[in-house]
């Protein structure tokens, strides 16, 4: 009997297959961790299986999950990282000295922060622009003939929407490649390739691992002969930038379950920021579900299944107040990161209290708990 054909199966399947993966020594349906470094060849030094010599170049846990992101991503190559900051540090370090990047203004700081430090050191002329303004990024784009465009959607913490068509329309148009950090998203709710985005960048270690316990990044295309893609496959070989097989493996776990919990963290969001939005001590919601929101309608468009679990809120009263709220949640912890099954909350002013972020602003990674609690949590910290 034929396999299925994964193209035409639908996200939840794929990822409780895991892509398809199992244990091909057992016939088990979890694939084994394999943990050695090194792999064993014939009497004629011939790899007694082809391709399989050493674990920096070629891992069967790192692989599994690469598969299975890919037949998520509906990419043709995907590849993880240690950490999401070192996928876009292997994507921005294809880049010549002298070059110019375009990269959306007031995205996550971590992100923006280590570019521009990259930037400086290499001698690349760095233009940072308001990508939810398409017509800002066209001029952009025309003006400064970038070789690379960056850009992150939901972006992260203000939650703003990017028309990832338009934008690879006038990145293409100069020549540039464009690259989208969908984290907030995960590939089971929006997937920028399709709607042409050159690359697509993921923190792998928010929604899609989704437990708060494995560190890793990841990029997928539908271009692997490209040779931006090329340079960044050969530079994580050789420099080293890859996932341990313990962590590919629970990645690969995590990803049996994406579909389920985007579709309620997505669920419980929307509530949450419907009863944000009518609270008296809220001056403003930052969520793409709502329809008030600016990009609510580019978001239906573009996403699929939710709007994702990530969703900010400015407590009337400013920072003092704000941390106020922060410290008297009880099921929302107090802690960094998003995507996880469980709910956080962060005071971003504290984190990045240089960029712009009102004081007042707080955000909100909601989880899977039941949505009811998660309101009477926030309903007794902002005081009803």
């Amino acid at each position: 009997m034929a396999k299925p054909d994964p193209t035409t199966l639908h996200p939840a399947t794929i990822a409780a297959h895991a892509g398809g993966a199992v244990d091909t020594a057992t016939a088990g349906v979890v694939p084994a961790v394999h943990m050695s470094t090194t792999f064993t060849r014939d009497a004629d030094y011939v790899p007694q299986v082809e391709g399989h010599v050493y674990l920096r170049s070629h891992s069967e846990n790192v692989a599994i999950a690469e598969r299975a992101l890919a037949a998520l991503e509906k990419a043709d190559d995907a590849l993880l990282f240690p950490s999401g900051m070192a996928a876009v540090a292997a994507v921005f370090r294809t880049l010549p000295d002298g070059a110019t990047v375009l990269v959306q203004a007031q995205i996550y700081w971590g992100t923006t922060h280590w570019i521009r430090s990259f930037c400086t050191r290499r001698n690349i002329a760095l233009v940072e622009v308001e990508a939810s303004d398409i017509k800002a990024f066209s001029k952009a784009c025309e003006d400064h003939r970038p070789a690379l465009a960056w850009v992150e959607t939901p972006s992260n913490p203000w939650l703003r929407i990017v028309d990832i068509t338009a934008s690879a329309k006038a990145a293409h148009g100069v020549g540039a490649t464009l690259v989208v950090d969908s984290t907030a998203a995960s590939p089971v709710l929006s997937q920028p390739l399709l709607h042409g985005a050159d690359i697509v960048m993921h923190s792998a270690t928010k929604g899609i691992n989704g437990h708060s316990d494995v560190l890793a990044g990841a990029l997928a295309t539908n271009a692997p002969d490209a040779p931006i893609w090329q340079a960044i496959t050969e530079d994580r070989n050789t420099a080293g930038a890859v996932l341990g097989p313990m962590e590919a493996w629970l990645l690969t776990r995590g990803m049996r379950t994406l579909p389920l919990r985007m579709e309620r963290m997505s669920a419980n969001a929307l509530k949450l920021a419907e009863y944000l939005a009518d609270h008296p001590k809220v001056t403003d919601v930052m969520y793409p579900g709502l329809p008030t929101h600016k990009g609510h309608a580019l978001a239906a468009h573009q996403m699929s299944g939710g709007f994702g679990g990530l969703l900010s809120f400015v407590v009337d009263g400013g920072g003092e107040a704000a941390l106020k709220v922060a410290g008297r949640l009880q099921l929302f912890m107090r802690a960094t990161s998003l995507g996880g099954v469980e709910s956080l909350v962060e005071h971003r002013h504290s984190i990045e209290p240089h960029t712009g972020i009102p004081e007042g602003l707080l955000r909100l990674s909601v989880g899977i708990e039941d949505a009811g609690d998660l309101m009477a949590d926030l309903g007794q910290a902002l005081g009803q």
